[in-house]
């Protein structure tokens, strides 16, 4: 009983396909983003209440809502940034839910993906807005400055565009923002169905460095995000885990990275890794520490890792080179929550080892992590 456990604190059972769950910053409330079966979208604010959850307000709107974020808003308004399946991008005052701040078509299919940066951090650049939709782009918003994107990373047009989209165009499934460690840099890291892993730099407005991961890649993250890039973990389809050390780029070989290859199938009660290769949805590094982070698998079980640094981060190879050098992984606990996958998942900001998660058995839970202290 010496390392964490992932404990159930509360499961609240919903009427509609469960997309986002985030916490309100500063609060014991999380909004949870859905579609309900008119695929009408909707939000719920629920506030923790000693031993249970109170639905304090809900919300609904004619598109469903998929993906949510706070991260452009201060912590005085607490905005909430939403994408939703007709490409809107919409910034919802959450006091006054009726009338969007911003209200934008964003893109042309649904909006997959969200991150934001630049609400709470201190000179740190622009708060800004990143979506990546079904069409295949990559878009970045200021809401300060109208409505049309500050950067745009588009597939080139192509034939048969206008009447029967062409399905050539990749699937854009995660978006990150990181490396924002001053006024001038920000970097997005965009990944595709197709397992494309791209890095923008916007200070260039230029790609940094691209690679094929075998699988479609389903969620980044950077472990810190107001930093200088340190580490990215990237999840994908058949149960990859990968996390790239990227404060070293070789000129030839990029960087280095660790591999976990079942890290989406189911864990039982004892620890024994069973059954087939399973997506694994989502990555989350614990706020107070950047080196744990924890995924959710295809098969409903949720995993716990730490990362272990080498002795040495950088070698130099036959040329001279710098080369970066991977750390390793290790599960430091698991948990069965639900039958379907726990696709969305958020640490809260500010009270260590307190979690929301939400999983397509249209349900969402709160989950108590102990002894994340002591890793």
């Amino acid at each position: 009983m010496d390392k964490p456990q992932l404990i159930e604190h509360l499961h609240e059972a919903m009427n509609y396909t469960v997309y986002d769950t985030k916490w309100i910053p500063l609060s014991a409330k999380f909004v949870v983003l859905g579609s309900k079966p008119n695929s009408h979208g909707i939000l719920d604010i629920y506030e923790l209440n000693e031993d249970k959850l109170v639905k304090v307000k809900s919300v609904e709107k004619k598109a469903a809502f998929k993906c949510g974020t706070f991260g452009a808003s201060s912590l005085r308004n607490r905005h909430l940034a939403i994408g939703d399946f007709e490409g809107r991008l919409q910034v919802l005052d959450l006091e006054r839910p009726d009338m969007a701040v911003y209200n934008v078509k964003a893109h042309s299919g649904i909006i997959n993906c969200i991150d934001a940066i630049g609400g709470t951090q201190l000179e740190c650049g622009a708060p800004e807005i990143v979506t990546g939709s079904r069409d295949g782009a990559v878009k970045v918003w200021d809401i300060r400055q109208g409505q049309e994107p500050v950067v745009d990373i588009s597939p080139p047009p192509q034939m048969g565009d206008g009447i029967n989209r062409s399905s050539l165009r990749r699937d854009c499934w995660a978006v990150a923002f990181g490396n924002t460690y001053n006024e001038q840099e920000r970097i997005v890291a965009a990944g595709y169905d197709n397992g494309d892993l791209k890095l923008f730099d916007l200070r260039a407005l230029a790609v940094r460095w691209e690679a094929t991961i075998k699988n479609g890649i389903c969620g980044l993250e950077f472990d810190r995000r107001d930093i200088p890039m340190n580490k990215l973990a990237v999840t994908t389809l058949e149960g990859g885990l990968l996390v790239y050390d990227m404060r070293t780029q070789h000129p030839s070989k990029g960087f280095s990275w660790v591999e976990e290859r079942n890290a989406g199938r189911s864990v039982g009660s004892n620890g024994v890794i069973s059954g087939p290769k399973a997506t694994v949805w989502t990555v989350r590094h614990v706020p107070q520490n950047r080196d744990v982070f924890l995924t959710g698998g295809g098969t409903g079980s949720i995993r716990l890792w730490k990362y272990e640094y080498p002795d040495r981060r950088v070698i130099e190879d036959a040329d001279g080179n710098k080369e970066g050098v991977a750390g390793k992984l290790h599960m430091v606990s698991a948990v069965t929550l639900s039958s379907q996958p726990v696709h969305s998942f958020d640490w809260h900001p500010d009270k260590l080892g307190l979690a929301v998660a939400g999983a397509f058995d249209q349900s969402v839970r709160v989950l108590i992590t102990t002894k994340l202290n002591t890793l």
